[in-house]
């Protein structure tokens, strides 16, 4: 964003323009067969590469994008629709969210209950599924799209010793089977005084290591039981079913993270001590002090999923994301989980904030898209704006970090969500 000029525009959207830039966009390359949508930026972000002036990209009916480049080099398909915008960027990617999961009416109690992210029966329970509790038609969810958000990594809150798994969806869909992109991604941990404040047991941070522990090493047992049974000749019976064991099983096996928030450097050295000693795919979550322990966290090949900075978190900084990028963590930036209305902050916003102080808005951005994706495992598809990836882009009209700028229309997998300026 830095050293270019951002022109200034108000409704951007121009619906259903048949090919009438024919003669302006003519050019070497030919036109992708079943282009649904094509979108034209005086300025695109891709974020895998340089920004580009003037450019063009096309989205076919198969929801990816088939052509991204300079307008002058671009030939459109006749009869598709055309929208214009100052800026254009990948989709956001919220890094992680409760929104799905957690409702805006902020309500457990009565007819109306949407706060599924924590259940506070047990200090620890695996088993919980996202999935089993997404609402794809939560106006919440409806809220981030409109913010710009197309990419949503959501699930269990923190304030349990292990509170639950985690899903990725878009943020599109009247239903799970809709919007799911990955069911089960990570498992939702928390060290720390959360969890005292939400169970008596554990009342103290070696407690509820020691719990956690505790339950790894039954997970591994339990492991050990299961393949030794399978590989017993003579049969010999496989122990009970149990849930939490085998969802922990699947952290020990590096089929899921185990997403840990902490924000004290007390508990993040905990949980990078853990990770140490049972080898699980770690990633922290929130880490207010990580700024404290940047070698430590760096040495673990550990990604932080970092606090918004402008939530109230103990030690909190507007410079942690800076920090990070610094020091050469693989980081994102996160809305997180709010106490109260309306449960989410907006991802834009924060990501702003970051840039001001010291990310600047290159990495900024990054931290919201490609970074997030990578953290995530699903750069694949999302993130960045290039061929094959999913059409998920994002329509401004000016700088996207500027406060005076809108978002002014939203493209998951080649469909128009909104063409309303907010």
């Amino acid at each position: 964003m830095s050293g270019h000029p951002l022109p200034r525009r108000r409704g951007v959207l121009l619906p259903m323009v048949p090919l009438v830039l024919g003669a302006a966009l003519a050019g070497v390359a030919a036109p992708p067969a079943g282009a649904q949508v094509v979108v034209r930026a005086d300025l695109l972000h891709t974020v895998s590469g340089e920004p580009i002036e003037n450019a063009v990209v096309i989205a076919g009916a198969d929801g990816t994008i088939e052509w991204v480049g300079p307008a002058g080099e671009a030939t459109l398909p006749d009869g598709v629709e055309v929208l214009e915008a100052a800026v254009v960027t990948p989709g956001l990617v919220d890094a992680h969210s409760v929104v799905g999961l957690s409702g805006a009416l902020n309500s457990n109690v009565g007819a109306v209950r949407d706060q599924d992210q924590l259940d506070t029966s047990a200090p620890i329970q695996p088993e919980l599924r996202a999935v089993d509790a997404y609402d794809a038609t939560e106006m919440l969810v409806e809220w981030v799209r409109l913010h710009g958000v197309t990419t949503l990594h959501t699930g269990h809150g923190p304030g349990a010793l292990i509170s639950g798994q985690t899903m990725i969806v878009k943020t599109r869909g009247r239903s799970v089977a809709e919007t799911t992109l990955v069911p089960a991604r990570m498992l939702a941990a928390t060290l720390g005084n959360a969890v005292s404040a939400n169970f008596d047991s554990p009342g103290t941070s070696s407690k509820g290591v020691a719990m956690l522990r505790g339950a790894l090493f039954a997970a591994q047992a339990y492991g050990e039981r299961m393949r030794a049974a399978a590989a017993d000749d003579a049969g010999g019976a496989p122990p009970p079913p149990d849930l939490t064991s085998e969802v922990l099983g699947r952290v020990l096996e590096g089929e899921l993270s185990l997403l840990v928030t902490a924000d004290r450097a007390t508990d993040i050295a905990a949980a990078l001590r853990l990770q140490a000693e049972f080898g699980f795919d770690l990633v922290l979550d929130s880490a207010a002090e990580a700024y404290l322990l940047l070698d430590e966290i760096r040495a673990a090949g550990v990604p932080v999923l970092v606090h918004p900075p402008m939530s109230r978190v103990r030690n909190g900084s507007f410079e942690t994301a800076a920090r990070l990028a610094e020091a050469g963590i693989p980081f994102a930036i996160q809305t997180g989980f709010e106490g109260y209305v309306p449960k989410t902050r907006v991802l834009l916003w924060e990501a702003a904030i970051a840039a001001a102080n010291g990310l600047g808005p290159e990495r900024a951005l990054e931290a919201v898209t490609l970074g997030a994706a990578r953290i995530l495992g699903v750069d694949d598809r999302v993130g960045s704006i290039e061929v094959g990836k999913d059409a998920d882009l994002v329509l401004f009209d000016g700088d996207p970090f500027e406060y005076t700028s809108h978002v002014c229309g939203v493209i998951i997998e080649a469909e128009v969500q909104t063409r309303e300026c907010r």
